[in-house]
């Protein structure tokens, strides 16, 4: 029981430290706006994948192998929500260079942070390859029901910690004063990123 925990945290950990649309929302909305900013975000993220997880533990890769029609659907409806908000980047980063880097960052409404950051892990078809064929590996029918809230409890605890200690990092002075001397080519950056994504996902589903 223990080795399979350790794997799965191992297996996990490698998932979230490798850059995508999380990790770039979280280390933007940090360096551009607050920790609260963005620990709102982490929250959102947080409850993405805890819904992908719970699915996966109720047989999501079964869903998929019956339903490959869903799967398309997800893949093109995230791919053009990731395409909007690399258009919503780059946007501010055009505005940005008009206007001069000193201009102010006007912070989202309230809870809308929480909410871009659920819509941004929901959207993320990568989460549905994951949690459908790697994390489904771990939840096999000789996992017990103990053994899979637990393998639950520590997929959602691992992926707060490793987003809030994200947001911490992007939130120190040092980095958000570097944010504001380069924000223009930051979010360009960010916004072709997460454009390329999107078209990429597009492309190849």
């Amino acid at each position: 029981m223990l080795m399979l925990f350790l794997t799965v945290a191992m297996v996990h950990l490698i998932a979230l430290m490798s850059p995508g649309p999380d990790f770039f929302f979280v280390s933007q909305t940090a360096a551009s706006r607050s920790r609260k900013e963005a620990m709102m975000g982490v929250i959102g993220i947080t409850l993405g994948v805890l819904v992908w997880a719970a699915v996966a533990l109720m047989g999501l890769h079964l869903i998929l192998q019956k339903m490959a029609w869903l799967h398309q659907i997800i893949t093109v409806g995230g791919g053009l929500y990731l395409c909007w908000m690399g258009w919503q980047l780059l946007k501010s980063a055009r505005a940005k260079k008009q206007n001069g880097d000193e201009t102010p960052v006007v912070l989202p409404a309230r809870g809308r942070t929480f909410m871009r950051g659920l819509l941004t892990n929901l959207s993320n078809p990568k989460a549905v390859i994951y949690f459908g064929s790697v994390f489904s590996m771990f939840v096999g029918d000789s996992v017990s029901g103990g053994e899979r809230l637990g393998i639950f409890l520590l997929i959602v605890v691992e992926t707060l910690a490793w987003f809030s200690l994200v947001a911490m990092v992007f939130a120190l002075p040092k980095m958000r004063r570097g944010y504001q001397r380069l924000a223009k080519w930051i979010d360009g950056v960010a916004g072709v990123v997460f454009a390329g994504f999107g078209i990429a996902l597009i492309v190849n589903r």
